[in-house]
């Protein structure tokens, strides 16, 4: 009995070994960047609420009294005006002529951007300048700064490389991402080689159809929440229910109690909802009203020329004099307490018998 289960236990970890893990689970992208709804709402409420004390505060410390009248942003009003600005991104994108990679990179940076950051204290627009100019870097797609600026009115180089370093650490330095459309187009290659599934079947304009629908889903919460290839299983899905079953189909394992596309099909089922729901622009008339106020209760900090901007800079400089201050002074310390800070040199025994031991090595 003993000797059967040790048997049993080996095929299991056997088997265990051999299974491939998806390259996907491997990625930043599975590891650092993946949520559920309600994990999405906790962060932005909770980001939504430390903003606002702090910037309240900030108004009182500057004018007492002053942040009572101020209607700050709530959590929705923030993605709303995000949102906004993803949809500027495939309009400069049109007109730069950057590759759709470029455009589906810089709109999972400006979310990932607001999920480590409010627009009360960074606005939009010059996030969203950033996060396209860093997806032509990342995406080897490169354009010069000056090329970028030029073509972007009211805008300079600062606007751009300002915020760069603060977005990339906001991303944790993960530029990779891994894009619904390409996991489209690897489902529409295999189903030029399924046996059931005849040309007539399967139109370019199924295709053409389902990355419209990718497409729409970047203005969704959708990549945050699934996985690119479950993203683009349900555009093709709209599209097409029948292509998509049978691809499907098609990968289901051996032996299996039903079919895998009716294990997929709440999964699918939710994410066909998100795009159709929400995979729209945002009303522009309830945007202007969010930037409206937004421009009341923005973080003063965040505003040059402002007192709580101005206090913050010479706060800033004391405490980089400090520290440049207690550098020297270590320095001075170590010169002074220790002798050279660069190492006592060697006495005249300790070089020869460095090289002669380098002399050995050779």
């Amino acid at each position: 009995m003993a000797a059967d289960n040790a048997a049993k236990e080996a095929d299991l970890q056997t088997n265990s070994s051999t299974v491939k893990r998806p390259l996907y689970e491997g990625s930043t992208q599975y590891k650092s960047w993946r949520y559920s709804p309600e994990q999405l709402e906790q962060i932005r409420t909770s980001l939504n609420v430390a903003a606002v004390s702090v910037i309240r505060n900030t108004f009182e410390a500057d004018e007492p009294g002053s942040s009572e009248d101020v209607l700050f942003l709530n959590a929705n009003e923030e993605q709303l005006l995000v949102k906004l600005y993803i949809t500027k991104i495939p309009q400069l994108c049109g007109h730069f002529r950057f590759p759709e990679e470029v455009e589906a990179t810089a709109i999972s940076y400006l979310k990932r951007f607001y999920l480590k950051n409010t627009v009360m204290d960074w606005h939009p627009k010059n996030v969203m300048l950033t996060t396209l100019f860093l997806a032509t870097k990342t995406t080897n797609n490169p354009i010069s700064l000056e090329s970028y600026t030029s073509n972007i009115p009211k805008t300079s180089s600062s606007d751009v490389l300002d915020l760069e370093f603060l977005v990339s650490q906001s991303l944790n330095f993960e530029f990779a991402v891994w894009h619904a459309h390409r996991a489209l187009w690897g489902i529409w290659l295999d189903l030029q080689s399924l046996p059931d599934v005849p040309e007539d079947l399967r139109p370019q304009d199924v295709y053409d159809i389902a990355i419209k629908h990718v497409r729409a889903s970047r203005f969704t919460d959708a990549e945050l929440i699934y996985t690119p290839s479950q993203i683009a299983l349900a555009s093709l899905a709209l599209t097409s229910p029948v292509l998509a079953e049978r691809w499907a189909d098609s990968k289901a394992v051996a032996g299996a109690a039903q079919p895998f596309s009716a294990t997929l099909d709440p999964t699918l089922g939710s994410i066909k909802y998100i795009i159709t729901q929400m995979g729209h622009p945002p009303d522009v008339e309830a945007v202007r009203e969010v930037d409206r106020r937004l421009k009341l209760c923005k973080n003063p900090e965040k505003v040059p020329g402002s007192k709580a901007y101005l206090a913050r800079q010479v706060a800033e400089q004391q405490r980089a004099e400090e520290k440049r201050n207690k550098k020297a002074e270590d320095v001075r310390r170590a010169v002074t307490e220790g002798g050279d800070p660069f190492g006592s040199e060697l006495n005249e025994d300790e070089k020869a018998k460095q090289l002669a031991e380098l002399d050995d090595d050779d």
